[in-house]
């Protein structure tokens, strides 16, 4: 049987993966919880196999989120999902250690296989990514330009894409503005722009908006 906890600040989403889950042999979901500070607490009385983490639950950042729990208990196997781009944040959150990325637009079949492939310890991302991905990269400029960014830039350039100014991004990922500064130069020299209007339109193009 595995053990999975759901977290997600949408009841009827958490509803509905619960429905799914229990539908499909081999599953139990021990738990289900709306925020991060609920999630925490929960780890330490329950032991899941998988956690299906929403990258936009509320309190802490998805994939600071995803880093607190391989810090704390790495032995639980981290599956992120979320209504963002697939193209961008699959790749981010498995390099910042998760086992695996759904979409929400993702047929709702992938819910069980997808589950059962992180708790056995494999990759996931749908095939219709990875066909993607597969694409010639001259087809793919933006997502090419992507590639080359670390996790903790991605993070930065979707701030900096929403509007907040160089103190919030600074405040909202724990680090000091003039790291911020030297991310900000960095995302200009990987994404071949040397302005904040270039900035924010690559921002654009990686569907970070």
């Amino acid at each position: 049987m595995i053990n999975v906890l759901i977290a997600d600040n949408h009841p009827i989403v958490r509803l509905g993966i619960k429905h799914v889950l229990h539908a499909s042999p081999g599953f139990e979901v021990i738990g289900d919880v709306s925020s991060t500070s609920e999630l925490f607490a929960a780890l330490e009385e329950m032991s899941p196999d998988v956690v299906m983490l929403e990258m936009d639950i509320p309190e802490i950042n998805g994939i600071a989120t995803l880093r607190k729990i391989k810090q704390e208990f790495p032995e639980i196997k981290v599956l992120m999902y979320s209504g963002q781009s697939e193209d961008v944040y699959a790749l981010s959150t498995i390099r910042a250690g998760a086992f695996g990325y759904l979409s929400k637009t993702a047929d709702v079949d992938y819910i069980a296989a997808a589950v059962k492939k992180v708790a056995e310890g494999n990759m996931f991302i749908t095939n219709e990514l990875a066909q993607r991905l597969a694409f010639d990269e001259s087809t793919q400029k933006p997502r090419r330009f992507f590639r080359k960014l670390s996790t903790r830039e991605v993070e930065v350039l979707k701030l900096l894409a929403s509007g907040k100014r160089n103190k919030e991004v600074a405040e909202g990922l724990n680090l000091n503005e003039k790291t911020v500064s030297t991310y900000k130069a960095r995302l200009m020299r990987k994404l071949n722009v040397d302005n904040m209007v270039d900035l924010l339109q690559q921002a654009k193009a990686l569907e970070l908006y």
